[in-house]
């Protein structure tokens, strides 16, 4: 009845997920209250004030086009609105021409995928990745090749990214702050992955075009920033959302930034457009189109550096104790674990080789993790920290009892 591509993804699925429906299993026979899911990325704060004020606005006096088909790239003044920010940031000529509203940063990368392959077409991918790359490579033909980044620091290793090239390289995928690791690409690193990128490309008589996946770019801690990826690379695209930095996962709502430089740039948006719309997305939602404009307007009329304070970002405060909570318990316990520097994720090393194996004997604790294999990256796990602070501290015991199980102390 159904196609062996589709039959192949069933049975591949998705680690996450599969760890995600355990939880509900596991809550139906424990009750909640003994079971400590980290398995999802899923933002458990409420939206922002700036972005519940708009709602509002538009639910008790809605423009009389608020449900109507638009211009499939989005409507012009959100499109111009996220231009001027991103001029601003970065001293580029981005105007709102190469702007395209998506339904979420994954519609985005779809659409990119869609009109940079053609059938056998390689897709370098950083391990660790974001589990669903390799199926959104898969979906346009391409073929995914992964390349290890450093299994100490998960930085992109320049000269490994070259040596996977070949003359079908079309893509590099790149994704910073990282999910599943935190870490931060620092500018140094980018800038020569670029160059490796140009000197391989010249000699294979190819070109690599840069597709930056970043909506974690607003997600950091202790005062960090991520490096402007659109003033780094030229010949790229990049893709975000406001799943996190809004707390609108569920809305499906983000843009796509086509670089003023990029080769055939005008060309490749308008194909971008027309793969949106014929993947079948159309346009991004409408309504929340309209709430992003006027959380940007509002943002305009705010002093700089105010933002956080205004109601226009997600509290990263708290998630900053809940990593910093959640990191002193792993550790308490005998993981080994870097403290990441952005996203929502603690990725330390299990405290077995078989990563799977060791997720699994978790949840006889009632703890619910992902494999690290699921990212490209085995022997490590993965736990989300956007969750509550009373589960994190409940989660203490167990965390022990499994360091103690696995002889670490």
């Amino acid at each position: 009845m159904i196609s062996n591509r589709a039959s192949e993804a069933l049975a591949g699925g998705s680690l996450i997920r599969k760890m995600f429906d355990e939880g509900a299993r596991m809550r139906r026979e424990l009750g909640s209250d003994r079971v400590y899911d980290f398995s999802l990325g899923n933002p458990d704060l409420p939206p922002p004030g700036l972005v519940a004020s708009a709602i509002r606005e538009l639910a008790f006096d809605p423009p009389p086009d608020l449900h109507f088909y638009m211009n499939n790239a989005g409507h012009e003044a959100v499109r111009s609105a996220i231009a001027r920010r991103i001029a601003r940031r970065t001293g580029l000529p981005v105007a709102a021409s190469r702007v395209l509203m998506t339904s979420g940063a994954a519609a985005g990368l779809n659409a990119a995928l869609r009109v940079l392959l053609d059938p056998g077409d390689e897709v370098l991918v950083l391990a660790p990745y974001f589990v669903e790359y390799p199926a959104y490579i898969r979906n346009h033909g391409g073929q995914p090749v992964i390349v290890p980044c450093d299994p100490e620091t998960f930085l992109p290793d320049p000269g490994r990214i070259a040596a996977a090239m070949t003359p079908r390289t079309r893509v590099l995928l790149l994704n910073s702050p990282n999910n599943p690791s935190g870490v931060i690409y620092p500018a140094p690193v980018l800038v020569s992955v670029r160059d490796a990128l140009a000197r391989r490309g010249e000699e294979l008589g190819t070109r690599v075009t840069v597709l930056s996946d970043e909506p974690y770019a607003d997600i950091v801690y202790d005062g960090r920033t991520v490096p402007e990826t659109l003033s780094i690379f030229t010949d790229m695209i990049l893709c975000t959302s406001y799943s996190k930095s809004l707390a609108l996962p569920g809305e499906r709502i983000g843009y796509a930034v086509v670089h003023p430089g990029a080769e055939d740039g005008d060309r490749l948006f308008a194909a971008m457009v027309q793969a949106h719309r014929s993947l079948g997305f159309v346009n991004a939602p409408a309504t929340f189109q309209r709430v992003i404009q006027r959380v940007y307007d509002a943002l305009d009329a705010l002093p700089d550096g105010a933002a956080g304070e205004g109601g226009a970002l997600v509290d990263v405060r708290r998630y900053e104790v809940r990593r910093n909570r959640l990191h002193g318990i792993l550790t308490e316990a005998g993981f080994e674990c870097r403290l990441p520097e952005g996203a929502l994720y603690l990725f330390p090393r299990a405290m077995i080789a078989d990563d799977v194996a060791f997720a699994m004997a978790c949840t006889k604790e009632g703890i619910l993790l992902v494999p690290g294999s699921g990212f490209g990256m085995p022997g490590f796990v993965r736990l989300a920290f956007c969750v509550d602070e009373g589960m994190i501290e409940r989660s203490r015991e167990a965390f022990l009892r499994v360091g103690r199980t696995f002889g670490t102390r």
